[in-house]
């Protein structure tokens, strides 16, 4: 059962009870159904949308737009300048997600242009302005053609219906290379003629070599060519016959061998010059074949044939002959490659091959005279070796003498310093002796002085106790014996406290009877 409520004009459900009432009106079940449709519609359309607008851009991709709507671009034009116009769009879309109208919109995942290792890439550009008359480079952003920077290995956000991306390889010049370049498309020197190379910056051959290393340089602007300025060397015989007539009318032939190099300085200088095309490989212009044809070979062969034919077929024989003419060879080479940018490090005559029909009589009378030399030399030798032991003798005699006197000499200082040591010891014991004997007069005197002393003392003291006795003997009226008794008396008198006789001839009363006796016999 519903009840509805008609007060503002729309019926609402108030409550529904559909256990009490299983016979519900149709339109109460419409009304669900239409809920429920209106849901899931939405659900799904939404899903709809949301995976019609979302661009996912996966890991190393890009996406290319295309607009669908707008203004139409004119026929001169390649891409949409904005996104107001209809077309391909100049930017594009990195990793992540992006949310776009299908309806305005049309867009084109693509893989990014990755650059692998060891290798460069070249733009072309397909859209832009039209370059100048002559010009093959599109120096400027807004040009189309061949743009001059290159791109390193890497991955790069390119729109490729723009532009193509070409591969190239680095430029690698080794060690003991140089790398001359050559500018293919820069501004016409103002002298194509003079100097040899062309300025720096203008269209030609640069001065300005590249040292051993890798480049990544556009071939389209910049070629590198390799010069090796390392040490090379070849046989003169190997690539031509190396003869030439003698002043006796007879042919001469020789071989020897170069070493030469590039200077690394004029390398370019030397390329522009002797380099010809024909010789070009992949690999590289051959440079140093034209060198040994250009330069080396000439001045090598006319050298032989100059100096050649002012000397006979037998002097090529003697080894005199050869060794100058050696010399001479590789002073000329040097001299005249010099200049040329070529250093010649060695250039030796290594066989001289002279005419056969005077070979054998030349070469015997030359190895008799080197047998005669070889025995005049035996002679000298022997000279030598007996004014050598002369000189040895002679110098073994005055190495004796020489020892001799410094025998001599040695036992001489000996002597003296001995002497020197003897009269310094005896002069040492002299001046000793006489310290002694100043110090015992000097004690001897000291001696009587304190004997004297002490017996002037005793006398002073003899006669002082004298005085006194003489005058206690004065105090006893001159009797020495009552002076005597009384220095008798006064030593017994505190020996003695009682003396007990028996009788008066005691031994013990003789002593004071004698005192007795003397006292009375006295006047």
């Amino acid at each position: 059962m519903s009840d509805y409520n008609f007060d503002d004009g729309r019926p609402k459900i108030k409550h529904v009870n559909f256990r009490n009432n299983p016979k519900q009106p149709w339109y109460v079940f419409a009304g669900l159904g239409s809920i429920l449709f209106l849901i899931i519609a939405t659900a799904v359309g939404g899903w709809l949308a949301y995976t019609s607008f979302r661009i996912e851009v996966p890991a190393k991709h890009i996406a290319i737009l295309i607009k669908n709507t707008g203004k139409n671009i004119t026929n001169d034009m390649e891409l949409a300048p904005d996104q107001n116009h209809k077309g391909i769009q100049r930017e594009v879309l990195s990793e992540g997600r992006y949310f776009y109208n299908p309806y305005h919109w049309d867009w084109k995942i693509v893989p990014m242009v990755e650059i692998p290792t060891n290798k460069l890439g070249v733009r072309i550009r397909f859209q832009g302005d039209d370059l100048g008359y002559a010009q093959i480079i599109a120096w400027e952003p807004n040009e189309k053609g061949i743009a001059p920077e290159v791109l390193r290995p890497g991955r790069y956000s390119i729109n490729l219906l723009l532009e193509e991306v070409q591969l190239h390889d680095p430029v690698i010049v080794p060690a003991g290379y140089k790398g001359v370049v050559t500018l293919l498309s820069a501004p016409l020197p103002e002298n194509p003629n003079l100097p040899v190379t062309a300025e720096a910056g203008k269209r030609g051959v640069q001065a300005k070599t590249l040292d051993p290393g890798t480049y990544y340089l556009n071939p389209y602007v910049t070629h590198v060519s390799l010069v090796d300025c390392r040490s090379q060397k070849f046989e003169l015989a190997k690539l031509d016959d190396m003869g030439f007539p003698s002043k006796d009318g007879f042919w001469v032939s020789l071989d020897g061998i170069i070493e030469f190099r590039v200077k690394p300085d004029h390398a370019a200088e030397v390329f522009v010059i002797y380099n010809d095309s024909k010789n070009d490989t992949n690999t590289g212009e051959m440079i140093d074949e034209e060198i040994r044809n250009k330069i080396i070979m000439p001045n090598a062969r006319s050298f032989c044939r100059l100096l050649g034919s002012n000397s006979s077929g037998r002097d090529f024989i003697g080894g005199q002959t050869r060794i100058k003419f050696q010399e001479d060879f590789q002073n000329a080479m040097r001299k005249s490659c010099d200049p040329l940018g070529i250093e010649i490090i060695q250039a030796l005559i290594t066989d001289i091959k002279p005419p056969q029909r005077i070979a054998t009589p030349v070469r015997d009378r030359e190895v008799n005279r080197q047998k005669l030399n070889q025995f005049k030399q035996e002679i000298l030798q022997q000279q030598s070796e007996k004014k050598l032991a002369v000189e040895k003798e002679l110098v073994l005699r005055s190495s004796l003498l020489v020892k001799a006197d410094q025998e001599v000499v040695t036992m001489t200082v000996n002597a003296q310093r001995e002497q020197e040591v003897a009269i310094t010891k005896a002069n040492e014991t002299l001046g000793v002796a006489k310290y002694k004997l100043e110090a015992a007069k000097d004690e001897a005197a000291a001696i009587v002085a304190r004997g004297k002393a002490n017996a002037d003392v005793i006398i002073f003291q003899n006669e002082a106790q004298a005085a006194g006795w003489k005058a206690s003997v004065a105090a006893f009226g001159g009797d020495g014996n009552a002076y005597a008794r009384y220095i008798l008396y006064r030593a017994l008198a505190p020996g003695y406290n009682n003396i007990m006789v028996n009788t008066s001839d005691s031994p013990l009363m003789d002593v004071f009877k004698s005192l007795q006796d003397n006292a009375t016999t006295k006047p």
